[in-house]
């Protein structure tokens, strides 16, 4: 199946912004790494990442970056996906969430998604905020 052009060119502008969000959100050495490790097999994942998540969801007006760093993470700790809540608690460092609040988040946490995410949320952040030098 082919792509008619001016829909391939809608799909690399969308791209192109999403990178751009997501260099500011995770940093470029994240972008740098995630780029290396793209594959014929996760390559249209990522693709959809970047044009959907990044170039749509976290450009929208209404919520700043900080506040949509605020909520992904809580919803990454209700979901219990240590690997990206990894990946976004340093986003949400960038996006200017403090150390407080972080553990605000995943203490407030406790009472919605349980003792066990919430835990294993608070470990994750701890590790992460001390490997930025942010604890």
């Amino acid at each position: 199946m082919t792509t008619e052009p001016t829909l391939t060119i809608a799909h690399d502008t969308l791209r192109e912004a999403g990178r751009a969000v997501l260099r500011e959100v995770l940093g470029a050495p994240y972008l740098e790494k995630r780029d290396a490790g793209t594959t014929p097999f996760n390559a249209q994942a990522r693709r959809l990442s970047e044009e959907f998540a990044y170039a749509t969801l976290w450009t929208r007006g209404t919520l700043d970056r900080k506040q949509r760093s605020m909520i992904t993470i809580a919803m990454l700790c209700a979901l219990n996906r240590p690997h990206e809540l990894r990946i976004h608690l340093v986003g949400a460092l960038n996006n200017g969430c403090t150390a407080e609040e972080i553990s605000e988040i995943f203490t407030h946490a406790i009472a919605y998604c349980g003792f066990p995410a919430a835990i294993d949320a608070l470990r994750t952040a701890e590790e992460v905020l001390k490997e930025q030098g942010k604890l």
